[in-house]
């Protein structure tokens, strides 16, 4: 297996798919992540595939508890008063080394994790061709041992418990449901799964801002599927311009590009923010928040 991989994606719908074969698990509100046990140590890859593991210190060490050869896909988050803080996570995310250590000490992060892709076992090996109910069984065979932070999220293919999720665990921070079917294998780069969302909004990729990067007026984003087409959103207010200003500080600037008529500064990143649903393919993206 080839490293980073092609984490699945799940497109956005406005209500609950039901019917035999559907499996439904909480949509967690934190940073994607994919880790990794090898022989001697833990890697952490964000969805961009940029190596994370020195944000995550506290979950690698914590990974160690795997067996060798073990990949799992999930959500880093932090808990907070008994409920995800996503702002939490973003700041240790989006912060300096020395910085995240230094709140790893004060908020120790979660992994919610959903999905094994690679089985430490040589004779399973590469498990993405199978099926999400044998997939979904060797996670719990694998986490059984481990306990906290690592732990698989919950599912169920009873669409009245996930619609109860949905309505109940908002306030916990759960931002909706992922559903999945049950003999589908993991869909490594596309939009196989779909998800409910209480906000009506869409995940966009930041690939570069236009104006000054520590107060930038606009983002280059890529709503969707990375390789769309690049559009720029609507100029930013103050404060999230400073939010993602400080994000985007240690990205590696590429050059200038074209987008929209205008000339964007292109930054190597994996900054996620949530834009506004509905837009349409040339409509102005409104950006909501940081992912």
């Amino acid at each position: 297996m080839e490293f980073p991989i092609k984490v699945a994606l799940a497109k956005a719908v406005p209500t609950l798919p039901d019917g035999p074969g559907w499996w439904y698990e909480p949509k967690f509100d934190g940073h994607r992540t994919v880790l990794r046990r090898t022989d001697d140590t833990v890697f952490l890859y964000a969805r961009s595939g940029r190596v994370v593991t020195q944000y995550w210190m506290d979950l690698a060490v914590a990974g160690m508890e795997l067996r060798p050869g073990t990949v799992l896909d999930g959500e880093a988050v932090i808990w907070r008063d008994g409920r995800l803080d996503f702002a939490a996570a973003q700041s240790r995310a989006a912060s300096s080394v020395s910085r995240a250590r230094a709140l790893a000490v004060r908020h120790p992060a979660s992994y919610a994790c959903w999905d094994v892709i690679q089985h430490p076992d040589p004779a399973i090996g590469d498990l993405r061709s199978r099926p999400y109910m044998e997939r979904r069984a060797y996670l719990l065979e694998l986490l059984a041992d481990v306990g906290p932070p690592i732990q698989p999220v919950p599912a169920t293919d009873d669409p009245d418990v996930a619609l109860a999720w949905y309505e109940a665990l908002q306030s916990d921070g759960i931002e909706g449901i992922v559903a999945k079917r049950a003999t589908a294998s993991y869909p490594s780069g596309r939009r196989g799964w779909v998800k409910v969302r209480h906000a009506a909004t869409e995940d966009a990729l930041v690939v570069g801002f236009t104006g000054p990067r520590l107060l930038p007026h606009h983002l280059a984003l890529v709503v969707g599927d990375e390789g769309g087409p690049v559009r720029l959103s609507a100029r930013l207010d103050p404060v999230l311009a400073a939010r993602v200003g400080a994000a985007l500080g240690g990205g590696t600037v590429l050059g200038e590009r074209r987008a929209q008529g205008e000339t964007y500064t292109r930054v190597e990143s994996d900054l996620v923010v949530e834009v506004l649903a509905g837009a349409g393919r040339h409509g102005t993206l409104t950006m909501v928040r940081m992912r």
